[in-house]
């Protein structure tokens, strides 16, 4: 069985910092594309950041300048740097990765059971 496990999530003033962090375990041979959702209360889902194996990066606008996604490869782990949080940052931050199993399977979209970011203004 696959897994995702996110932690660092909690309650933070505006302008300060926190650090997400997202670690696979289980029968893993390759983890490929990570990334960052959020979901805010009363509204989708959205991307934050995502990286590729390679160390591709993509950000939404609004964390643009602020959150750095960073990934270790041979850990199968994936961090959210936070930088100058905002009220609106305020959510559930979900951990999302593309894996290939050990028996060869891709799993396209695993996700994790999230972590509560509060920030207050």
């Amino acid at each position: 069985q696959v897994q995702l496990v996110e932690s660092g999530g909690g309650l933070v003033q505006a302008g300060g910092s926190l650090r997400l962090s997202c670690a696979a375990s289980g029968r893993i041979s390759r983890v490929e594309a990570m990334a960052w959702y959020r979901q805010a209360p009363g509204k989708q889902r959205e991307l934050v950041a995502d990286i590729t194996r390679a160390g591709s990066r993509n950000y939404a606008d609004s964390v643009k300048g602020r959150f750095i996604i960073s990934r270790d490869n041979a850990k199968n782990t994936v961090s959210l740097q936070m930088n100058a949080l905002k009220p609106e940052d305020t959510g559930v931050y979900f951990c999302n990765a593309g894996i290939v199993t050990f028996g060869g399977i891709w799993i396209s979209a695993i996700w994790g059971q999230g972590t509560l970011v509060t920030v207050s203004a």
